[in-house]
């Protein structure tokens, strides 16, 4: 049986060629030769299509440095691929319709509308949903107000926090409203007060150059005052079946409407801080239970729905009474809120799935039929 070998696709973040999760990759390419797995780290930019080679980014764990080498494009390809507005995101694109044919782990999934639709059709998890409305005008806007004090306005394609605007009702006067947010370059929005004729104009300017979501806002706010919530990864793993991997909470920055860690949240393990959200070990351990088989399910529908995945996080609103709500699905998703958590296992998990969900694809291509149903 050959060797086999997994290239990590990624994306540049600037013209200096610099890599957002190099130290993930380093981890990873240690772990995967530990298992007997070749890792080696190519961008769309660093693929030569008449040669059919790509100029990698090789890590050796013995000297500790990194270097480039000529490399045949990998069978296997681990896509790590976030959205950007850039020509090197129409590079990858146009990448991916070519090398159609090769294995990727994992596929892009759709906008948050279209995922929130394809949940809908299912009762499973339609009870696991805020309500959400394409915003397209003040009507959507004035309708979820009318049935929700709180309601989010959040970009379909947005990540990691930004573009998000909060608007709540303020209890005892009549038309007006408590807004405050995060611009698209993560920039805090203090709380200010506004009518609703100028609620309306702040919401119209903001959806400017994209579109937005309406979203029913879940009661979130610790004592502390901080909004919070939970990162919950779902992996194959080396059988290629869906498993739990983790569990964290995060909690956001002073002043901030979200709980992302690039916008100055921090980690929490799960237990403990659902712990005291619900007042109890017993309804912690029973709500993580049952959050665990929405997660699995979730993404195992998701992949029938879509196409390959191999991983998905899922970001999770728990209020008080221990309700659980699918805020966003990441099938791109970070690991470090298990590092920031003081979880190493978890986090040395997170980075091992993937690559013995490699090998188990290996094994399955490279092995005669007749194995392969006893296997399955």
């Amino acid at each position: 049986m050959s060797q086999p070998v997994l290239g990590i696709l990624t994306l540049y973040l600037n013209d200096a060629k610099q890599l957002e999760e190099k130290s993930v990759y380093r981890r990873m390419i240690i772990e995967g030769g530990k298992l007997g797995l070749d890792v080696f780290v190519f961008t769309p930019m660093d693929v030569h299509a008449s040669k059919e080679q790509v100029y990698a980014m090789v890590y050796d764990p013995k000297t500790g440095k990194w270097s480039r080498k000529w490399r045949a494009l990998p069978a296997m390809i681990f896509d790590r691929c976030r959205i950007q507005k850039s020509a090197r995101f129409q590079q990858l694109l146009r990448f991916r319709t070519r090398y159609n044919h090769l294995t990727f782990l994992n596929r892009p999934l759709r906008n948050k509308w279209t995922i929130h639709q394809t949940f809908s059709q299912k009762q499973r998890f339609r009870q696991h949903l805020p309500e959400t409305l394409l915003y397209q005008s003040s009507t959507d806007l004035k309708r979820m107000l009318r049935s929700h004090p709180v309601v989010y306005i959040k970009p379909i394609n947005g990540t990691g926090g930004r573009g998000i605007l909060r608007i709540e009702k303020k209890a005892g006067a009549q038309g007006i409203f408590n807004i405050q947010g995060r611009r698209q370059n993560r920039r805090i929005i203090s709380p200010r007060k506004v009518s609703l004729s100028q609620l309306d104009s702040v919401v119209r300017k903001w959806c400017i150059g994209t579109t937005f979501l309406a979203q029913q806002g879940i009661p979130l706010r610790l004592p502390s005052g901080r909004f919070h919530d939970y990162r919950m990864l779902v992996q194959k793993n080396g059988h290629g079946v869906w498993e739990l991997t983790g569990m964290a909470g995060r909690v956001g920055a002073a002043r901030s409407v979200t709980s992302n860690l690039h916008g100055g949240g921090h980690a929490v393990r799960a237990e403990k801080l659902l712990r005291g959200w619900l007042g109890s070990q017993e309804r912690a351990v029973k709500v993580m239970k049952t959050a665990e088989k929405l997660g699995i399910e979730a993404a195992a529908y998701l992949e029938d729905c879509f196409s390959s995945l191999c991983e998905l996080a899922l970001d999770l609103a728990i209020d008080r009474e221990g309700k659980i709500y699918i805020l966003e699905v990441n099938p791109k998703p970070a690991r470090e809120v298990f590092l920031r958590s003081g979880d190493i296992e978890t986090y040395r998990k997170s980075l091992v799935r993937p690559l013995e969900y490699a090998l188990w694809i290996h094994r399955n291509k490279e092995a005669p039929a007749s194995s392969k149903v006893t296997e399955e």
